[in-house]
């Protein structure tokens, strides 16, 4: 199982801070807006391999299609390249194209090859691969959000026509419903994260999106971890368990279809 956690990072090197037109005040705070603070943390479990982005979203969001074209968010200033803030102000300044091609092939196309790596390894190894995509989610809507609906749920399961089992989507959901918590799929934020290479074509790469509402378990204010926190990534643990379970229990079958291996 890979865990793929892509804005858990606040980090914004010295060297690309000048792309930044905020004042510090104001970046600080649009990093705690943007940031999927401590997913890192919550999302965790031995033996699984973890892939984590390791600048801020800010600057690159791997969660993007590399074609504003083909990406939604590129209508609001939110492409692979943010020129835009949350709110809609100007964020960066206008990039060289070497700063550009930079960007691109250091940090979006490096992590992706990475991920594809690590994907094809599984296949390797066990003739499927599982990608968990990690994130957290602000309790109110942003207003470059599409979702404006309020209230928000608890936790938020993105899922992919092609490449979610749908057991593993209705398992992973009423688990979540058992812990009490209030559960919607694909609201406020909807998808997961598959591999170019594989993306509709192959399904014994299955990936499901998992969201945490950040109220659970940090001040959002403050950008702090809770009191629940501890409590929260106890739950998130067995979560991850009962994912790793239905990996390690299903196979792809000769459509791809991820079915229970029958008991002998």
């Amino acid at each position: 199982m890979i865990l793929h956690i892509p804005h858990s990072s606040d980090v914004i090197p010295r060297n690309l801070r000048d792309q930044i037109v905020l004042p510090d005040d104001d970046l600080a705070a649009e990093l705690t807006l943007m940031t999927d603070a401590f997913t890192n943390e919550l999302f965790a479990l031995p033996e699984a391999t973890i892939l984590r982005f390791p600048i801020s979203r800010l600057l690159v969001d791997v969660e993007r299609f590399p074609d504003d074209a083909e990406e939604p968010m590129s209508k609001v200033g939110m492409g692979m390249i943010y020129a835009l803030t949350s709110s809609g102000k100007k964020l960066k300044r206008a990039l060289q194209p070497r700063e550009m091609r930079n960007m691109v092939s250091l940090y979006y196309e490096a992590h992706h090859e990475a991920l594809l790596r690590e994907v094809k390894n599984e296949l390797e190894k066990f003739g499927k691969a599982l990608i968990v995509d990690c994130h957290s989610f602000p309790s109110h809507p942003l207003q470059c959000d599409k979702d404006q609906s309020i209230p928000r749920p608890e936790f938020c399961i993105g899922t992919d026509s092609f490449h979610t089992p749908k057991a593993l989507s209705q398992t992973t959901a009423l688990n979540l419903k058992k812990m009490g918590y209030r559960v919607r799929m694909n609201k406020p934020y909807e998808g997961t994260l598959v591999p170019t290479a594989f993306y509709r074509k192959d399904r014994r790469v299955a990936s499901i999106m998992v969201e945490v509402n950040r109220s659970l378990y940090m001040d959002e204010t403050a950008g702090e971890k809770n009191s629940a926190f501890d409590s929260i990534k106890k739950q998130l643990q067995s979560l991850l368990l009962s994912i790793r379970q239905f990996q390690q229990e299903s196979q792809p079958d000769a459509r791809g279809e991820w079915r229970a291996i029958t008991q002998q």
